[in-house]
């Protein structure tokens, strides 16, 4: 007898051992629904419902579609089968997913009267027993996937769940991309005033008009990501400057045809901007910059990757109106010099992080003016700065007690004698690269892992294509408990004899100690090297991966 394809499986008895009640249930599936009949009786007693909703079951309360005749044991029969793991396959799940988005979506091209809904859902137990406030609040933590899937079970699940108060918060980025203009219209007037936070990243079909929409609509919106929206242009910064005023996070990270008008726009219109992301808008310039400053100075964060246009004058203006700037990301702003960074260090003393990675005509003097006036600064990201020595980062080491992570790579003059700083008066430091840093040793490791820092922070170094550093830096690092990822790309010197050293653990030194648990933190700490060559944290070159098969 040839298996009917709609069956989900044979009939099986599922039971309740709290309750004691068991039936033999054949579940079956027919046009996007799930039918589980009772077998074990006579009469045709079955119980319908959507097939997300059977993903649901073993999540909420049994969101049931249930028939006149369905039973209570039938109903928690089926919740046990749900809690079995008794569940459709992905591929069918990813389906409904993308059918239930419909509804909140696409309302124009499906309604909720064109969904299967079958008589007397709105009775199940839940809904009875559960006053609708709660079942309200419940929603306000669930994913736009999940109330796109809860707006189908039942015409009071679908009120409740397409309420504007579930949809504060909207990401559509892990969900659906590719969505168009209007998909946005829909989504801001559904939520209207309630939406708080939008995230439309990578979202390309989304332009200025579809933008002017849902500016007029979520006059509260607050945070709003646009990242990768390459059609945005000025005309939506203008919309946010006229019907968002209460807006204090925006993303605009490669929306290249945005221009210093938008910066203008923003500056008279969203004066609450505290975190604005401008990379690789590479047509912004220091006038750009200078009329933001103006208009927003309680600006907190400001990120110009890839803004090759911007010099000194844009940071002068930071300087000058921007007091409460904590983090500055210039990443490849090559016109940028000391004599901007020297000026921005002594306006902007809460400065904490700051990446000046790629500006290469910086010098010590940066660094001195930063040690000097941002005390707090705690991470300081400077890769392929060639021009800095041992002497900036003494003056910012001395100073900045509450460095946490540093990016010194292609540094090409430091020293051992800045790790030595850095491991004296630098005791929170947990990241710490050093790649291309060829004049480092032995001896400067050997003095990061004696210091608290080493022994009780540091979980990364990063040690590219140092040459000097040879087998004694492993034993070294030995001794700094938390580490939990090295990278040695190209170091020539590191034999597998040393390799094979570190991967030891000293139970002699965890006695003389007298510490118990030694042996389980050395253990712990050196988890990610047990393995060397093949854990994921640990990086090592091709050639040191063939060498390694012979250890």
């Amino acid at each position: 007898m040839q298996k009917d394809p709609s069956l989900l499986f044979e009939p099986r008895t599922f039971s309740c051992e709290a309750t004691s009640q068991h039936c033999l249930l054949s579940i079956s599936r027919d046009r996007g629904a799930v039918t589980a009949k009772d077998v074990s009786v006579k009469s045709n007693v079955y119980v319908a419902f959507p097939l997300h909703c059977y993903h649901l079951c073993s999540r909420y309360d049994r969101p049931l579609r249930r028939s006149k005749r369905v039973t209570d044991r039938m109903c928690v029969c089926l919740q046990t089968l749900c809690d079995c793991g008794c569940l459709p396959s992905s591929e069918f799940i990813a389906q409904l997913d993308r059918e239930c988005s419909e509804t909140v979506l696409h309302p124009e091209r499906s309604g909720f009267n064109n969904l299967r809904v079958f008589s007397n859902s709105d009775e199940a137990p839940i809904n009875k027993k559960l006053p609708k406030e709660l079942l309200l609040r419940i929603f306000s933590y669930l994913d736009v996937v999940t109330l796109c899937r809860c707006a189908q079970v039942s015409k009071a699940w679908n009120v409740l769940a397409l309420d504007g108060s579930n949809w504060q918060k909207i990401d559509l980025f892990n969900f659906q991309t590719d969505i168009e203009g209007r998909v946005v219209e829909n989504i801001s007037k559904r939520c209207g005033g309630f939406l708080r936070q939008l995230s439309l990243r990578g979202c390309l079909s989304v332009g200025d008009a579809s933008m002017k929409t849902f500016a007029q609509n979520c006059r509260n919106i607050e945070v709003l990501n646009l990242n990768g929206c390459t059609k945005i242009t000025d005309s939506t910064c203008l919309s946010l400057s006229k019907f968002c005023a209460k807006l204090k996070q925006l993303d605009l990270t490669s929306c290249v045809s945005v221009t210093n008008h938008s910066l203008k726009a923003l500056s008279d219109g969203c004066r609450m901007l505290e975190m604005l992301n401008l990379s690789w808008c590479d047509q912004i310039t220091r006038d750009g910059i200078e009329a933001l400053a103006r208009g927003c100075t309680g600006l907190r964060a400001l990120f110009l990757r890839g803004c090759t246009q911007l010099d000194d004058g844009a940071l002068k203006h930071l300087q000058k109106h921007c007091p409460e700037l904590t983090t500055i990301n210039m990443q490849s702003c090559t016109q940028i010099t000391d004599e901007g960074l020297v000026s921005l260090c002594r306006g902007c003393h809460k400065l904490q992080i700051l990446c000046i990675s790629g500006c290469s005509n910086v010098t010590d003097a940066s660094l001195t003016a930063l040690g000097l006036n941002c005390p707090q600064l705690k991470i300081l990201e400077a890769a392929r700065c060639s021009l800095v020595t041992d002497v900036g980062f003494t003056v910012l080491a001395r100073n900045c007690h509450e460095l946490e992570k540093m990016d010194l790579e292609e540094c090409i003059l430091v020293t051992d004698n800045t790790l030595v700083q850095l491991s004296i008066h630098c005791p929170r430091l947990q990241a710490l690269s050093l790649s291309h840093c060829e004049l480092i040793t032995d001896d400067g490791i050997r003095a990061l892992s004696n210091s608290t820092c080493g022994q009780e922070r540091l979980t990364v170094v990063e040690l590219d294509n140092c040459p000097l550093i040879t087998d004694v830096t492993l034993e070294h690092l030995k001794s700094c408990h938390r580490l939990e990822r090295i990278e040695l790309y190209d170091c020539q010197q590191v034999t597998r004899a040393g390799i094979k050293r570190i991967r030891l653990i000293d139970l002699q030194l965890c006695e003389r100690r007298e510490l118990g648990s030694c042996a389980s933190i050395v253990l712990a700490s050196c988890a990610v090297i047990k393995d060397w060559w093949s854990h994921p944290l640990i990086n090592c070159s091709p050639r040191q991966r063939a060498a390694s098969q012979q250890l």
